[in-house]
């Protein structure tokens, strides 16, 4: 069994590179495995993505789809092109609290955190390096918030 790992664009692989040059010598109809991995990828459509193929003996294959980098999602959700170039000082966007525990819940299970309130904690502290805002707050202050109990953030 081999595995294989290769960052796609969401809904967007093609048989060129990175993806054919890889699956072709392991003997795989390549074709299958884009049309297999776009299908898996399409809600992240515009995002790389992480993706495994884990390839059998019999030539068979299996795909895992990861989660984006929580950059990407915060940018998908900020509807924007890339973070601040001056974090600290010029602020890019403004993200709501549901929009952060959207994308917490989305990358927990690839985070550290074991509860949803420390993912949410780790979605703002990518915040705090892209120069992003939370309900007009700077995510440190939100952070604050939420560890003297001013901001409940719900466990499901």
């Amino acid at each position: 069994m081999r595995v294989v790992e290769v960052l796609v664009p969401g809904g967007k692989a093609t048989p060129g590179p990175p993806l054919g040059p890889v699956i072709g010598p392991l003997g795989l109809n390549v074709k299958q495995v884009v049309d297999r991995i776009n299908e898996a990828t399409k809600e992240f459509d515009g995002l790389s993505v992480p993706v495994k193929i884990i390839v059998k003996e019999d030539r068979t294959f299996d795909i895992e789809v990861g989660i984006p980098p929580t950059s990407a999602l915060v940018k998908r959700e900020l509807k924007i092109e890339k973070g601040s170039s001056k974090t600290g000082r010029e602020f890019v966007g403004d993200l709501t609290m549901e929009q952060v525990i959207k994308i917490a819940k989305m990358k927990k299970d690839e985070m550290l955190s074991y509860t949803v309130k420390a993912a949410v904690k780790e979605v703002l502290g990518t915040c705090v390096s892209m120069g992003v805002t939370v309900e007009g707050k700077h995510p440190k202050d939100v952070q604050k918030e939420i560890d003297e109990g001013l901001i409940e953030i719900p466990e499901e």
